[in-house]
């Protein structure tokens, strides 16, 4: 499977990957009013040995599938205090 992988220009690190390319039709109008310009970034074949950085490709497999996109959120910023710094002092 093909995915077509865009950059929001407007919500920093936020992918959205489409089943066809330049179909933004399948998007609900809110969320393409969220996104803004959408740049597109990479061509990738989604195929069961793929690994991708930051999403399981069985689930981006799925959404492509299911809904014809699939939408790769920012990770999650952890607070560097709740941390386990290794110091018992």
């Amino acid at each position: 499977m093909q995915a077509y992988v865009y950059k929001s220009a407007r919500k920093a690190d936020t992918y959205l990957y489409l089943a066809a390319r330049d179909d933004f039709a399948r998007l609900p109008e809110p969320l393409r009013t969220q996104l803004g310009r959408l740049e597109f970034v990479l061509e990738v074949a989604l195929t069961p040995e793929r690994r991708l950085a930051q999403e399981d490709p069985a689930v981006v497999r799925g959404n492509l599938a299911a809904r014809g996109f699939h939408l790769q959120f920012p990770p999650s910023v952890a607070d560097p205090m709740t941390e386990d710094w290794g110091t018992d002092a």
